[in-house]
C-alpha cells in the first residue's frame, strides 16, 4: 500500500461515548490522503465494539496486548504509523474540516518546522466556548511560551515523522507527556501554531487534565527545570516550580517576596532567550506584550486573593522587561475584591 501524507494516531480506552464523533469529524476532513491508526487499550466498555464498525479503510484498529496506559499505547500507534507527517488526536476531541488540509500545507510550506499545533475551541457539554489563549502568535512567541507554560494543545498537534525520538513520548512525564515532547522537537526545528481553532477540545471530568491535575504539574516542573538549567543553575527546580505553580497553575503567589523572585525569574529568562537566538523587532515586542498580560493575570490573581497588597503588585513590576498590568483602576479593583476577601476569611475562623 502507498503511505499517506498523513497518520493520526490515537490512543483508546473506555471511549465507547465519544468515539463515533471524533471519527466522524475525521471522516469529514477535506484533506483525504490520511490514515488512522487506533490503538485500544484493553477497553472494558464498548469500545471495541466501536472501533470494529467503522466502515473506512483508511482506519486501522491495533489491539493492546496488555492495558499499558495512555503514552505507550500512543507510542504503540506511532510505530504502526507510515505517514511522512504525525497528527496527534485524543480520543474524545473533534478536528474541524480544514484541521489537516491546512497543517500538511503549512509543513510542506516551512521544511525549518517540525511541530505545528493550532488553535483550539473548548467543547463543554456539547457547547462550544472559545479558548481564552493568545489570539496571533509567531513560532518565536509559541517557543517562548514553552518556557513559561504550555501553549499547545495535544489534538491540534501535527509533527515531521522523520524528526522524533525514541521513545516519541516519555512514561516518566505521565499526563505532562506532550509538554516534554514539545520541548525535545524544539530542539530539532522550529514550532508554530496556526490561530485558526481547528481543533475542538472537549473538557469533561473523565479527561486526564482534570484528573490528575498534581502529576501533570510535578512532570511539567520536572520539564521545565531541565530547560532552565542553563539560565538558573542550581536554582532551576525552585524557578521551575515557581512558573508552575503561579503562571501555569495559576495559583495566587503566597506574598510579596515570591511575587518579586517571580518577576525576577521571568526578567532573567526572558533576556536568555532574547540571547540565544536572533529575534526582531516585532517578535521582541509580542513575547514582551504576551508576557505582559500573564504577569498581570498573575499580579491580579494575588490581589483578589487577598495575599499581596497593591504596593507589592507595584514594586514586583519588572519595568525593563515591559512587564505590566492593564492599569492601575484594574489593580486597585483587584485589590478591593482582595481586602474584603481576607476580612471574610477573617470573621468566618
Amino acid at each position: 500500500m502507498t503511505a499517506p501524507t498523513v497518520s493520526v494516531i490515537m490512543a483508546a480506552y473506555n471511549g465507547a461515548a465519544f468515539l463515533p464523533a471524533t471519527i466522524a469529524s475525521l471522516q469529514a476532513q477535506t484533506f483525504t490522503d490520511f490514515e488512522v491508526v487506533i490503538v485500544d487499550d484493553r477497553s472494558t466498555d464498548d469500545t471495541r465494539a466501536v472501533l470494529a464498525a467503522i466502515d473506512d479503510p483508511r482506519f486501522r484498529i491495533v489491539e493492546s496486548p496488555i492495558n499499558q496506559g495512555p503514552v505507550r499505547t500512543r507510542n504503540h500507534a506511532v510505530v504502526q504509523a507510515r505517514g511522512r507527517y504525525l497528527a496527534g488526536l485524543d480520543q474524545d476531541d473533534l478536528c474541524r474540516p480544514d484541521r489537516l488540509r491546512a497543517q500538511v500545507a503549512y509543513l510542506d510550506a516551512h521544511p525549518d518546522t517540525v511541530l505545528l499545533g493550532t488553535a483550539a475551541a473548548y467543547l463543554d457539554d456539547d457547547v462550544i466556548n472559545p479558548a481564552v489563549r493568545t489570539a496571533h502568535t509567531t513560532p518565536a512567541l509559541i517557543e517562548w511560551l514553552l518556557l513559561i507554560e504550555n501553549p499547545l494543545v495535544w489534538s491540534s498537534v501535527m509533527l515531521r515523522a522523520d524528526a522524533i525520538g525514541d521513545p516519541f513520548t516519555d512514561p516518566d512525564r505521565l499526563y505532562a507527556e506532550d509538554f516534554d515532547l514539545y520541548h525535545r522537537m524544539a530542539r530539532r526545528g522550529r514550532i508554530a501554531r496556526l490561530d485558526t481553532p481547528l481543533v475542538l477540545y472537549r473538557r469533561h471530568e473523565g479527561g486526564a487534565s482534570q484528573r490528575y491535575t498534581e502529576t501533570m504539574y510535578a512532570n511539567a516542573a520536572a520539564v521545565l527545570a531541565g530547560a532552565y538549567a542553563e539560565p538558573f543553575g542550581d536554582q532551576a527546580d525552585d524557578i521551575a516550580g515557581l512558573v508552575i505553580r503561579h503562571m501555569m497553575a495559576q495559583l495566587p503567589v503566597p506574598d510579596g517576596a515570591t511575587l518579586r523572585r517571580l518577576g525576577d525569574a521571568l526578567a532573567r529568562l526572558q533576556a536568555h532567550f532574547f540571547a540565544q537566538r536572533p529575534i526582531g523587532a516585532e517578535d521582541r515586542k509580542l513575547i514582551r506584550w504576551e508576557t505582559a498580560r500573564r504577569w498581570g493575570h498573575t499580579s491580579r490573581c494575588a490581589l483578589r486573593s487577598g495575599t499581596i497588597g497593591l504596593h507589592d503588585a507595584i514594586t514586583a513590576r519588572p519595568d525593563h522587561l515591559g512587564l505590566g498590568h492593564t492599569g492601575f483602576e484594574d489593580l486597585a479593583l483587584s485589590r478591593l475584591i482582595g481586602g474584603a476577601r481576607a476580612v471574610k476569611r477573617r470573621y468566618s475562623r
